[in-house]
């Protein structure tokens, strides 16, 4: 990916920063006393832009220094590729040089992408686009180190034997290795992390049979060790509308007014319609329904 494509994701960044800045400048002007509440909002909005333009200052730099890194590791190549066959043996030590080059400006660009990784991982926006800048930055180191490799098979080939090249190619591939483990790792953690947040449980019944799974105890919810699997699993993104199978329904378990609503379905059987589930599952995470 060259520095024109990086440039190109990193604008959608800025396109999204337009609302901001544009409602920063269209704020009128008023009397001090009066402009008071505005000034506050004014300030808190210019220190969002700021703290964003920092944020995106300092991924670009990172971005133009990993890009200026494989370019120079380009040029380091073409020195070694336009040394003739019949000149590579006089000319191993200026091989060598080059290739400790590429290892070393390898080695930096790898923990440049790292750094990336962090940056985009603290910052106030998660973008798939620039997600896709560092996995075709990975691509490259990838492509990088096939290259080396077919390079040492090259010399093999001319009885060119060079022992740092070995060991630079050994790095690589462990570097690489542990680098997509790493990236694994953390993305595994995070779809973990999203599927614990979108996961609720709920249960409807009788009065006796909540109590008899000790769900409804003393006339309150939830409050001794009840059977946690009598409870239904779910998504919260997914499950919007619980079929409750009574002509009477009621919620004991506390969610918030306005998210949801209790219907009727054809044959009168209530129907449990979840309107907005953020907010909806914000105060509890196990719903308990009584029918009769």
């Amino acid at each position: 990916m060259n520095t024109h494509k990086i440039l190109l994701h990193l604008s959608i960044f800025l396109i999204g920063l337009l609302p901001l800045i544009l409602l920063g400048g269209c704020i009128e002007k008023k009397s001090p006393k009066a402009n008071l509440p505005m000034v506050a909002k004014t300030d808190s909005l210019q220190q969002i832009i700021s703290q964003r333009d920092d944020q995106i200052n300092s991924m670009m730099a990172t971005m133009n220094e990993i890009q200026e890194g494989f370019n120079e590791i380009s040029e380091a190549e073409n020195r070694v590729n336009i040394i003739q066959d019949d000149e590579r043996a006089d000319k191993a030590e200026q091989i060598k040089e080059d290739i400790k080059f590429i290892a070393d400006r390898m080695e930096q660009n790898r923990e440049l992408i790292k750094k990336l990784q962090g940056q985009l991982r603290d910052s106030d926006f998660k973008s798939v686009e620039l997600k896709k800048v560092i996995a075709n930055m990975l691509r490259q180191l990838d492509e990088k180190d096939q290259q080396l490799q077919q390079l040492r098979a090259e010399l093999d080939a001319k009885d060119i034997h060079i022992a740092e090249l070995d060991q630079t190619i050994s790095n690589l591939n462990d570097n690489v290795s542990n680098l997509q483990t790493e990236s694994e790792e953390k993305t595994q953690t995070i779809n973990n992390q999203e599927t614990q947040l979108n996961t609720a449980w709920y249960v409807f019944g009788t009065k006796s049979e909540l109590k008899e799974q000790h769900i409804l105890y003393g006339g309150k919810v939830l409050q001794q060790n009840f059977n946690r699997n009598y409870f239904t699993k779910i998504d919260i993104r997914v499950t919007k509308e619980i079929k409750l199978y009574s002509k009477a329904a009621k919620l004991l378990t506390a969610h918030p007014m306005g998210s949801y609503e209790l219907k009727q379905d054809n044959n009168k059987m209530y129907v449990l319609s979840i309107t907005n589930p953020q907010i909806f599952w914000s105060t509890s995470k196990y719903l308990v329904v009584l029918v009769k």
